[in-house]
């Protein structure tokens, strides 16, 4: 009866397994040849299971890369980034643990996005789960930099979350990790130092960015 009842469970267990290892499958396959490359067949091979068994778990290529993409914020650990954003009202803080977060999710995702957003030039759903992810990127920055005091950012910036976007991304992580031989953790550094410079008003006698406070 104990063996019975645990069936279930069992074959939840494997099946999850089975989802898990064609996800990284693909993930190897798509980042060493290509989304263009690679077939359901290759991913399968590559697991080591049938094609039915691919299609039957993510119904196609595109099902592929939406889980990873999906699971690319909890790569970088989300819960951790929305704990230290509700520990402390101190905007440089909140962007240190921002900047932290875009580290982990680059430094973990980093090929994944770039595959997502390159296969998206020739598949519209693919392209469509890039714009989201950015989207909703730009949501959760909005939700932070409203819930400052007025006069916490600068005055003269057009927009803080478009200067956000344009300091911490894929593209910039990418020139100095590769380029540059920076490790991760001197771009984290090096985006919490900048994006203090250039989106808190510091000018003297502004306590508001440092404190959170008026």
């Amino acid at each position: 009866m104990g063996e019975r009842r645990y069936d279930s469970l069992r074959r939840l267990e494997q099946a999850q397994r089975t989802r898990a290892d064609i996800a990284e499958a693909a993930r190897r396959l798509f980042v060493a040849q290509g989304w263009a490359a690679t077939t359901v067949r290759d991913v399968a091979r590559e697991a080591g299971v049938s094609v039915p068994t691919v299609y039957a778990a993510y119904r196609n290529k595109t099902g592929l890369v939406r889980a990873l993409a999906d699971a690319a914020d909890l790569t970088a650990d989300l819960p951790r980034l929305l704990g230290e954003l509700e520990a402390t009202s101190a905007p440089a803080a909140q962007l240190a643990a921002m900047a932290a977060f875009d580290r982990r999710l680059f430094e973990r995702a980093g090929d994944l996005i770039a595959l997502v957003r390159e296969a998206g030039r020739t598949e519209p759903e693919l392209a469509a789960v890039y714009r989201e992810a950015r989207k909703t990127a730009d949501q959760t920055r909005v939700q932070v930099f409203t819930s400052w005091p007025e006069g916490t950012l600068r005055p003269d910036l057009p927009t803080a979350v478009d200067s956000y976007a344009g300091l911490c991304n894929i593209d910039v992580y990418t020139t100095f990790t590769v380029e540059r031989g920076w490790s991760p953790a001197q771009v984290e550094r090096w985006w919490a130092e900048v994006l203090v410079r250039t989106l808190l008003d510091e000018r003297p006698g502004n306590r508001v960015t440092r404190s959170g406070a008026r």
